[in-house]
C-alpha cells in the first residue's frame, strides 16, 4: 500500500503567494482533483509533489505500509503525463519508449511495448519518428511513457490536452482502469475533464 501525504504545503516566488495550507493524503486506490483557471498553481503544485521544484513550507511524504521511501524509490514508482514534459522527435515511438524506460531502470520487452503501444491506440506505428506525430499521438504518447512504468502513482496535467474525441475516450478508460492499483492525480483548467476526474473521485475514494 502506497501513501501520499501532503502537510501544510505552501508555495511562494518572491512576493507572490501562489498557495497555502494544502493537506490531504491518499492511499492506493484513491484519487484526487486539483481544478482551477490558469495561474490557480495547479501545475504548480504538481511539480512540487514529484520533486520538481521545492515548497517555501510544508512536507511530501511517499510512504509504503508504514516506511517512508526515500526520493529516488518514489520518483521510480511515480509517473507525470504534462503538456510540458518532451518526447525526442528524432526518435521512434519505440524509441522513445526504450529510452524512458532505461532511464527509469527498467527493462522492457518488444512485447510490452507494442501492447503499451495498442492500448493508447497507436498500433502500427511505433517505427514512425516522433517529429511526424501529431499533437494527439504526441500526447498518447506520453501515456504510454507513464504506463510502461506501471506506476504506483499517477499524476496527469490536463489529460485530454490536444485530443480528439477517439483519443480522449482511450484516455479516461485507461485512466479509469489504472485507479484500483493506482493513486491518481488529475490537475486540469478543462470543464470537459471535470466529468473524468470526478467519476474517478466517486470510484476511487
Amino acid at each position: 500500500m502506497i501513501k501520499l501525504e501532503v502537510q501544510n504545503l505552501a508555495k511562494r516566488f518572491g512576493p507572490r503567494k501562489v498557495f497555502s495550507d494544502i493537506n490531504f493524503s491518499l492511499e492506493t486506490g484513491q484519487s484526487i482533483a486539483i481544478v482551477g483557471p490558469n495561474g490557480s498553481g495547479k501545475s504548480t503544485l504538481l511539480k512540487l509533489l514529484i520533486g520538481f521544484n521545492y515548497p517555501t513550507k510544508g512536507k511530501v511524504i511517499f510512504s509504503e505500509n508504514g516506511r517512508t521511501l526515500e526520493f529516488d524509490a518514489y520518483r521510480r514508482r511515480l509517473a507525470l503525463v504534462s503538456p510540458y514534459l518532451a518526447l525526442y522527435g528524432s526518435l521512434t515511438a519505440h524509441e522513445n519508449l526504450r529510452f524512458f524506460a532505461k532511464v527509469n531502470g527498467d527493462n522492457v520487452t518488444d512485447d510490452q511495448i507494442e501492447k503499451t503501444l495498442s492500448s493508447i491506440g497507436l498500433a502500427g506505428r511505433g517505427d514512425d519518428f516522433v517529429a511526424a506525430y501529431s499533437s494527439g499521438m504526441l500526447q498518447r504518447l506520453k501515456y504510454a511513457v507513464a504506463m510502461l512504468k506501471n506506476p504506483d502513482i499517477l499524476m496527469v496535467d490536463e489529460p485530454t490536452s490536444n485530443l480528439d474525441d477517439a483519443g480522449k475516450k482511450i484516455i479516461s478508460d485507461l485512466i479509469d482502469a489504472r485507479r484500483r492499483e493506482s493513486i491518481i492525480i488529475i490537475a486540469t483548467n478543462e470543464k470537459e475533464d471535470y466529468g473524468l476526474a470526478e467519476r474517478l473521485c466517486q470510484l476511487g475514494g
